[in-house]
């Protein structure tokens, strides 16, 4: 089968193609072909040696994909060859809160991931694709949707809320599109006049263009009526201090990402100013993907998909993620 691996983290062009032998599944495994793939902003940091925690040598990339259980290990019960499946993010948190040790099962980081024709996963870390859902939009969930809906569905959103996403890469779509689900309002910002058009058209009700208002906070404020329930923040550090100004008092700033950096000085009178929740979102578990799966199902949800480039065009996708062109997941097809 086919691979791609680091060896060591020196930018995207040292993820290397690799040939090896298709792995077999052992007790309580199951053998995915996978059929697709998705990248999400994490891959790039670990192909840059830019990742936190730091990842494990040499590493088979990626934490999200979809594909066909095509063979199953002794005693396993919950899939059969030929289900539609998903990996889920760390493939030991299976319910509950967070505990440190999960995240030595984080794919495509602590341990091998998805960017393979063939992967072996255990059967409690996976889950079934919504049935409308095709591969490539199947891969991508495990990160990005689940991501969103923790943040929102599980943390309380209520009907009528106002949230406010940063962004329109993969997690504040998913955000826009279950924030609608659940009756709130959305407010985006983008440096992007036709991406905020578009997200309209997804049910946005406004819209911030950063560089146009470089106190993008105080504009939200005005289009919110006082301040936003909710931020999805993605920014980090850089954009930090901004969703605090656009939250309203008692509003909840859930942090999920650091695209502008890490290591800024942060003010934190704001938080105790105006009792501002500050909340820290790392995906979540499997139950918290199969509720999400299940609410997917019955309102037809379709994600949004910016482009699909196909496996011997990977080095491709993962530059095009880079350069934050993107609208909502890029997807690597990994096999028919």
């Amino acid at each position: 089968m086919k691979y791609f691996e680091i060896a060591e983290p020196k930018g995207i062009e040292s993820i290397k193609l690799k040939e090896g032998a298709v792995p077999k599944p052992g007790p309580g495994q199951v053998l995915i072909r996978v059929h697709a793939v998705s990248i999400n902003y994490r891959d790039l940091a670990i192909a840059t040696g830019h990742y936190g925690r730091g990842a494990k040598k040499p590493l088979i990339p990626l934490s999200d994909g979809a594909g066909e259980v095509v063979e199953i290990g002794k005693g396993v019960k919950r899939v059969r060859t030929g289900d539609r499946v998903a990996g889920i993010f760390m493939q030991d948190w299976i319910a509950g809160e967070m505990i440190p040790a999960y995240q030595e099962s984080a794919l495509g980081g602590a341990v091998d991931g998805m960017l393979a024709e063939y992967v072996v996963l255990d059967q409690k870390g996976v889950v079934p694709l919504p049935p409308h859902l095709s591969f490539e939009e199947g891969a991508s969930l495990p990160c990005a949707a689940v991501t969103a809906w923790h943040a929102l569905i599980e943390s309380g959103l209520r009907p009528g809320a106002t949230v406010l996403v940063l962004g329109t890469g993969g997690v504040s779509i998913f955000a826009l599109q279950f924030a609608k689900l659940a009756g709130a309002r959305v407010i985006v910002t983008s440096k992007s006049d036709a991406k905020i058009e578009r997200a309209k058209r997804l049910g946005a009700s406004g819209g911030v263009n950063y560089t146009t208002h470089a106190s993008w906070g105080d504009k939200v404020l005005e289009l919110s009526g006082g301040g936003v329930d909710q931020v999805i923040e993605v920014g980090g550090t850089g954009t930090l201090g901004r969703s605090m100004n656009a939250v309203r008092m008692g509003g909840r700033v859930s942090l999920i990402g650091v695209l502008s950096g890490v290591g800024a000085e942060i003010n934190p009178m704001p938080i105790l100013a105006k009792q501002i929740q500050l909340q820290g979102v790392f995906v979540g578990s499997r139950e918290m993907f199969e509720s999400m799966n299940t609410a997917i199902g019955l309102h037809g949800l379709k994600p949004v998909i910016d482009k699909i480039f196909e496996f011997d065009q990977f080095h491709e996708a993962m530059n095009w993620v880079a350069s934050g062109s993107h609208f909502g997941k890029v997807i690597v097809r990994v096999g028919s």
